[in-house]
């Protein structure tokens, strides 16, 4: 079975940097998508961060562009979300989710979820 696993979540101040790990197992694909997402109490689940295996391609939303990274080792089936600049806002739970076609910021195009990591950015 598909397995993610986050972690790398916890409690920052404004500014400062966290990475978030996101550990696959259970499938045999050339071609996927990972996605970073996101939800803060209260907020529908969003977009944060994917990457397409096919050529590497990276994606951001524009609350998280030039602070935030996405990364992969596929030889450890691991994909990584580094934070850095970290604001208040982007407190919430990180998700990480594997697509079985193209990388997207639609969540609906991914089939697979982890159990979440809490990210608290706070003074």
């Amino acid at each position: 079975q598909v397995q993610l696993v986050e972690s790398g979540g916890g409690l920052v101040q404004p500014g400062g940097s966290l990475r978030l790990s996101c550990a696959a197992s259970g499938f045999t694909l050339d071609y996927y998508a990972i996605g970073w997402f996101r939800q803060a109490p209260g907020k529908e689940r969003e977009g944060v961060s994917c990457i397409s295996t096919s050529d590497g391609s990276t994606y951001y939303a524009d609350s998280v562009k030039g602070r935030f990274t996405i990364s992969r080792d596929n030889a450890k089936n691991t994909v990584y979300l580094q934070m850095n600049s970290l604001k208040p806002e982007d407190t919430a739970v990180y998700y990480c989710a594997l697509g079985l076609s193209i990388a997207t910021m639609d969540l609906r195009a991914y089939d697979y979820w982890g159990q979440g990591t809490q990210v608290t950015v706070t003074p």
